[in-house]
């Protein structure tokens, strides 16, 4: 009987005692012809996973600016009060109507100093002394004439000075003319000429009720999984993971579920910066139940989107590209600008600067040439201020005028994988960074039926008796505890939020 040796066998012979390729089995080899360790000698196995991107998550920032509150609705709204002064632009377009005595002017109001249509609800009254200014100087009037349902407000000037007919001068642009209510004047026994609300005459204009700006949003529900088969869950890896969330150990599915969680996190805080609601060319939010979205055919989805931070600011805030003489904040005439703008807003004394590399270096380089080692020395901050130590060229706050600034990087500006690549791809509208207001603003909740105190930043997600979404978290399949006959576990994240900005006026983005 012939006898046929294995074709594996290591049978081949050496005149010497040395390591070959033929009595090694390889690993890495996939043909079964040649299936031997082929790497005669035993490498150094580094087991441990490098972490050489550091701390990827950018999460963070809305819990060091904002705070979170649980609500039961599909819709948040809130109201924000309106400015105190009068105060509007417009055009004097020619002689007013004829008061009884001297020559007068008419001004057309346009908008009010916030560049919201006024026109005919104007609050101007007859009597109301105002500051009139434009191109041509400025002028203190008393208001002779107002009408009810126009936009005509007819004014005569105190002065004649350099005026000759008495007459303002004519302008050109719509709003090209400023006028602020600074009082009001009356000879004596005169009653008010507008009548008040009972009156029925079309002059009469009747009091001014106080303003206010209700603003909604609407949460969104997020949703995301992760998934690994039963066989794999009982697999060892021969690589020492550790994620940024805790986990480790040798059971990679640990290390990918993590990563999913930790992704799912930085979705969830990315949305609230980034979010949008649907809105149409004419900027106006998109109502579902009558309207064709447009990336959909159906009519039940409602308003679609969120308003995010960027959004909000953008609609109702501060975009640095407006304010005259503001770039990246590079110089202090330049900041000075911006300051000059939180003056015409809400003057918090108290921000918080988020900004991106480029433009955290550029302030520190504005500061730096403040400092009287600037110029020709260097200065020293740490280390209790020993030069023999270490040296800071760097500035974590300052202040300026009546404010105070804190500033810190901000990765998700930075990081690559997030809004760095973007600002890259198109730097001219490139958000280089945040001015967020520190402290609380007093709102009107229309939920509660009262005033509240709530930071300028925070968060609404749904939850109730029965259910918390916030972040709610589930396992399903046949792994652990078993829900299903599934071979595998499926872990179902998922929540249901949204950003609520108040006063969004005392925000800036630099961009």
């Amino acid at each position: 009987m012939a006898i046929t040796p294995g074709g594996s066998l290591n049978s081949v012979p050496s005149p010497q005692q040395q390591t070959l390729a033929s009595n090694y089995i390889d690993f890495t080899s996939t043909a079964a012809a040649s299936a031997n360790w082929g790497q005669q000698y035993l490498p150094d196995l580094m087991e441990k996973e490098a972490e050489v991107f550091g701390n990827r998550t950018v999460s963070g920032f809305l819990s060091q600016v904002g705070a979170e509150e649980s609500m039961t609705s599909d819709q948040v709204v809130w109201s924000e009060q309106g400015r105190l002064h009068l105060s509007y632009t417009g055009q004097i377009t020619g002689t007013g109507a004829d008061a009884g005595s001297g020559a007068t002017s008419r001004i057309v109001i346009g908008n009010d100093i916030d560049g919201n249509a006024a026109g005919a609800a104007h609050g101007i009254r007859t009597n109301d002394t105002v500051i009139v200014a434009n191109a041509n100087g400025i002028f203190k009037c008393l208001v002779v004439d107002t009408t009810l349902n126009s936009a005509n407000v007819d004014v005569a000037p105190y002065d004649d000075g350099g005026l000759g007919t008495g007459l303002l001068a004519t302008t050109a642009g719509a709003n090209d003319t400023t006028i602020l209510v600074y009082g009001s004047e009356f000879s004596k026994a005169a009653s008010y000429p507008d009548g008040g609300v009972l009156a029925t005459s079309s002059d009469s204009r009747g009091a001014n009720e106080p303003q206010f700006t209700s603003f909604t949003n609407k949460p969104i529900i997020m949703k995301d999984f992760y998934e690994v088969s039963g066989s794999d869950t009982a697999r060892i890896g021969w690589v020492e993971v550790t994620g940024e969330d805790g986990t480790g150990g040798y059971l990679w599915y640990l290390k990918a579920e993590g990563e999913t969680r930790m992704r799912f996190a930085d979705y969830i805080e990315m949305a609230m910066i980034e979010g949008v609601l649907t809105r149409t060319a004419a900027n106006t939010l998109v109502d579902g139940a009558t309207n064709v979205l447009p990336h959909t055919t159906a009519t039940t989805m409602g308003d679609a989107g969120t308003e995010g931070l960027f959004e909000a600011i953008e609609q109702r805030g501060n975009m640095s590209s407006g304010v005259t003489g503001v770039n990246a904040a590079t110089d202090l005439a330049e900041f000075d600008a911006i300051l000059a703008e939180f003056d015409n807003q809400g003057a918090i004394e108290e921000n918080m600067i988020f900004a991106n590399r480029a433009t955290a270096l550029a302030m520190d380089d504005m500061l730096a040439s403040m400092n009287s080692y600037g110029a020709g020395g260097t200065s020293y901050g740490v280390f209790s201020n020993s030069e023999d130590m270490a040296l800071n060229l760097g500035f974590s706050g300052f202040r300026r005028g009546s404010y105070d600034f804190y500033k810190t990087d901000w990765k998700y500006l930075n990081d690559k994988a997030t809004r760095g690549s973007i600002n890259a791809a198109n730097a001219a509208n490139a958000i280089r960074g945040a001015f967020i207001p520190a402290g609380t603003s007093s709102v009107y909740d229309q939920q509660l039926g009262k005033n509240l105190k709530r930071p300028f930043l925070h968060v609404r997600y749904r939850a109730s008796q029965t259910d918390n979404r916030y972040f709610k978290t589930w396992v399903t399949g046949s792994v652990g505890a078993a829900t299903s006959a599934l071979d595998a576990m499926q872990i179902h994240m998922l929540t249901e939020r949204c950003l609520i900005t108040q006063g969004a006026n005392n925000f800036m983005l630099l961009n």
